[in-house]
């Protein structure tokens, strides 16, 4: 029998990569549970939308009555829960979205996963998980040594990272609790296709190509450990198959670089491919800008636990997986313009005082 998988969130960024690979590479049947908010990107999922193994249910996972139905009618075998929202500014800017989404839209799916779990008997009820898919974020800054591990402690610094690491709590809770059959997952910083623009590699790409300023935050000496989306994705379908209940798993690719590292390496693959109209070189568009509030200095995961006990590991190399990236973005104008046009137009965000909204 085909497993079936509820992917909450599968018209984002990192959801539509699960989607893609679920269908290529495996014999899944697939619900696709996404609210369509801005970030969403229905075209992601445009080669495999024909599928008969695909599914489309638009809905907000805070909707319990929409989140009870959508167990009742698919019957999943596992949750992959990627729907949340992501970006660091605008949870500074207005960090109660983040809370209705990330830990109470988490814990209205938590309630209706587990109510549905409760139901199931003999073998349906043992091969139920849900996978949690969250952050490295939720650990806070590192100082210049040191790696992330499953159990470094949680001290998250933006609301954003606060947000998530309440949703990883509830999520070990209703494990713990109530016996639900979770996994968490922690990521580090993912880029390749279809990545929305306000996120650092796609922004600076789009900027460039316009012949704007290239904002870098701070002196840019910021460290990301850089994970191309098609591993994580991989990586999201060995734990969700192959982990171990109750556990956590990080989810990184050993590569380490500055944020002015990574804005230096596209402006000389743009050079390449892209040249400017007055032959100058990309990268005298670089204008350090004032810090993000509360910028984390370093982050960098360690992977051996799933490496050794799941068999998984990067497969892209990052410089090459980098050119793959210019090169989408460049082939694919017309999906940037046209998510840029309509969403988000490359302003700055995240300086504006906090304020409650309703």
């Amino acid at each position: 029998m085909n497993a079936r998988i509820m992917v909450t969130g599968g018209a984002g960024f990192i959801g539509s990569a699960v989607i893609r690979h679920l269908i290529a590479e495996t014999d899944a049947l697939v619900l696709n549970v996404d609210k369509l908010t801005y970030a969403a990107s229905p075209e992601a999922l445009t080669s495999i939308a024909g599928n008969d193994r695909y599914q489309f249910l638009q809905a907000d996972i805070g909707d319990g009555r929409a989140m009870r139905d959508a167990f009742a009618r698919h019957q999943p075998d596992g949750v992959l829960h990627l729907a949340a929202e992501t970006h660091v500014d605008r949870s500074i800017d207005g960090p109660t979205t983040f809370i209705k989404t990330n830990v109470v839209g988490t814990q209205t799916l938590l309630d209706a996963a587990l109510d549905y779990w409760r139901e199931l008997r003999g073998e349906a009820k043992t091969r139920f998980r849900f996978l949690q898919v969250s952050t490295d974020e939720v650990f806070g800054s590192l100082p210049p040594t040191g790696l992330f591990t499953e159990t470094s402690p949680y001290a998250p610094n933006s609301p954003y990272a606060a947000s998530k690491a309440a949703a990883d709590h509830l999520v070990r809770a209703w494990h713990k609790t109530f016996g639900l059959p979770t996994m968490v997952t922690n990521c580090s910083n993912n880029y390749g296709p279809y990545q929305f623009p306000e996120k650092l590699i796609p922004l600076m790409i789009i900027k460039a190509l316009a012949e704007e300023p290239l904002p870098v935050y701070g002196r840019g000496d910021q460290i990301r450990d850089w994970l191309h989306v098609e591993d994580h994705a991989s990586g999201l379908c060995v734990v969700l198959k192959r982990g171990r209940v109750g556990e956590s798993y990080n989810i990184g690719a050993r590569c380490e670089r500055t944020n002015i590292e990574v804005v230096q390496r596209l402006c000389t693959i743009l050079d390449r491919l892209r040249p400017r109209p007055s032959v100058q070189p990309h990268r005298n568009l670089i204008n350090l800008v004032t810090d993000r509030p509360g910028h984390d200095q370093r982050y960098a995961m360690d992977p051996t636990k799933i490496e050794r006990e799941l068999g998984w590991s990067c497969r892209t190399d990052f410089d090459s997986g980098l050119e793959e990236t210019v090169r989408w973005y460049l082939d694919n104008r017309t999906w940037w313009a046209n998510t840029r046009e309509r969403h988000y137009g490359g302003e700055r965000l995240g300086l504006t005082a906090s304020r409650a909204t309703t």
